[in-house]
C-alpha cells in the first residue's frame, strides 16, 4: 500500500468536548496538513492561510491586497487549493458535514478526494441542514460520508446520500487509559460528563436524582464539564435542595475524568432530541465509563442504544422519562453486585469492538479507498 498523505479540515481546534477530533489528528497516520479556525479555513498548521510561501505568490498577495482585487473569501479559497497541491495532499477529511460542504469547490479545483465525517447536529438539526441545501453537492462530490450511529446513518440516507458512500465508524477509547474499576465496590456516586447544553440535558438529570435522593439519602452526583445551561443547572440544583449531594466539577483531563469513572456506581447521561432537532451521534463519554467498566444509565437516544444493551451493559429509558431514570439509579444504588455485572459487560464489549487504535485503523482504510490507494 502506498503512503497516503491526509488533510484534516476542522472548524476549530482544542474543543475540550471534541476528543474524538482530537484522537483523529493525533493517531491518523499520514497526516501532513491540518486546516482550521473557520469555515472555510483561515488556518494551516497554526499559521495564517493567506501567508505567501514563494516570492511569486508573495508578489501575487502584495497586489491583491493593493488593489483590493479579490476579496478574503475567494482568497482563502485559492490558497487552499494551492496548498492541497503544495502538500501534494490525497485525501481531505472533513470534520463534521458542515466543513465538508465548505470544502467542497476547493477539493474539486485541487482535484482532490473529499470524506466528510458527520458527528451529530450537523446530520440532524434542522437549520443545520436547510442551510446547507441538505448537502446536495456534499453527497454528490464526496467520495465517502461517514456516521458514527446507526441513527445517523439512516438520516443521512434519508437526505439523499449513496448507500455506497456511508460508512458506519464509531468512535474508539484509549482502554488503558479508561482501565477497569469496579462498580460494585464504589459509593452510591454516580457521574455525568458533557457539555450543559439542550440535548444532554442535565437538568432532566436533576430532575430524576432529585427522586433518586427521596429513595437514597446516601447517593451523590457529579457533573463535569461547562456550557451555557450550567448556571442554570445549578440554580435548579438550589431549587430542589440537593446542593450538598450534587458536585459541579468543571471541566477535567481526561485522566482526571478516568480516575472519576473508576471511583463510581455508574455513568448518567439523560439525552433528549431537542425540538429544533439536535442529537447526539454516540457520546464518547458513554464508551468511556463502559471501558471503567461502569453501567450506563441513558436514553434510548441515537447512537447509545447501538453500544449499550439494555439489561447487559447498562439501564435504558425512554426520553424525559425522569421517573423510569430514577427508578434505574435507586435499583444501582441497593443492588450494588448488578452494577458489577452490567459494567464488566461494558467494559468486554469495548475492549472488542471499540478499541481507538481499531477504529482510528477503520477510518484510514475509508480514506485510502477514497483516495484510491487502497
Amino acid at each position: 500500500m502506498s503512503t497516503l498523505r491526509i488533510a484534516i479540515a476542522v472548524s476549530t481546534r482544542n474543543a475540550y468536548s471534541e476528543t474524538f477530533i482530537a484522537a483523529h489528528e493525533q493517531r491518523l497516520k499520514d497526516v501532513v496538513a491540518i486546516l482550521s479556525d473557520g469555515m472555510p479555513p483561515r488556518r494551516v498548521d497554526d499559521v495564517p492561510l493567506l501567508l505567501p510561501t514563494t516570492p511569486k505568490a508573495r508578489l501575487r498577495s502584495f497586489v491583491e491586497r493593493k488593489f483590493q482585487q479579490m476579496d478574503q473569501v475567494a482568497q482563502r479559497h485559492r490558497r487552499t487549493v494551492e496548498l492541497l497541491r503544495e502538500r501534494r495532499v490525497d485525501v481531505v477529511l472533513a470534520e463534521y458535514g458542515v466543513m465538508g460542504e465548505v470544502m467542497v469547490n476547493a477539493c474539486r479545483d485541487a482535484g482532490v478526494p473529499l470524506v466528510a465525517h458527520f458527528h451529530g447536529y450537523d446530520a440532524h438539526m434542522h437549520q443545520v441542514v436547510a442551510d446547507h441545501h441538505g448537502y446536495r453537492r456534499l453527497f454528490a462530490s464526496a467520495a465517502a460520508l461517514v456516521v458514527v450511529s446507526r441513527s445517523m446513518e439512516q438520516r443521512l440516507l434519508e437526505l439523499g446520500a449513496s448507500r455506497a458512500k456511508v460508512h458506519y465508524n464509531c468512535y474508539g477509547i484509549d482502554v488503558e487509559r479508561f482501565a477497569a474499576g469496579r462498580a460494585e465496590e464504589a459509593p452510591a456516586h454516580f457521574t455525568a460528563i458533557g457539555r450543559f447544553v439542550d440535548k444532554k440535558a442535565a437538568h432532566l438529570t436533576l430532575v430524576a436524582f432529585r427522586k433518586v435522593l427521596d429513595a437514597c439519602p446516601e447517593a451523590r452526583l457529579t457533573l463535569v464539564g461547562a456550557g451555557p445551561l450550567l448556571e442554570a443547572c445549578k440554580q435548579l440544583t438550589a431549587a430542589l435542595r440537593m446542593t450538598q449531594a450534587v458536585t459541579f466539577a468543571g471541566i477535567r483531563t481526561p485522566e482526571q475524568v478516568a480516575d472519576l469513572l473508576r471511583n463510581s456506581r455508574a455513568f448518567v447521561q439523560h439525552s433528549v432530541v431537542t425540538s429544533d432537532g439536535d442529537s447526539e451521534g454516540t457520546p464518547l463519554a458513554v464508551l468511556e465509563a463502559m471501558g471503567c467498566a461502569l453501567p450506563v444509565v441513558s436514553t434510548r437516544h441515537a447512537g447509545i442504544g447501538d453500544v449499550v444493551e439494555h439489561g447487559q451493559r447498562g439501564l435504558l429509558c425512554d426520553e424525559r422519562d425522569v421517573e423510569a431514570m430514577a427508578a434505574h439509579l435507586i435499583h444501582l444504588v441497593r443492588d450494588p453486585a448488578m452494577a458489577g455485572v452490567l459494567g464488566r459487560a461494558g467494559r468486554s464489549y469495548v475492549e472488542q469492538h471499540h478499541r481507538v487504535e481499531d477504529r482510528i485503523a477503520a477510518l484510514h482504510r475509508i480514506l485510502s479507498v477514497a483516495a484510491g490507494k487502497a
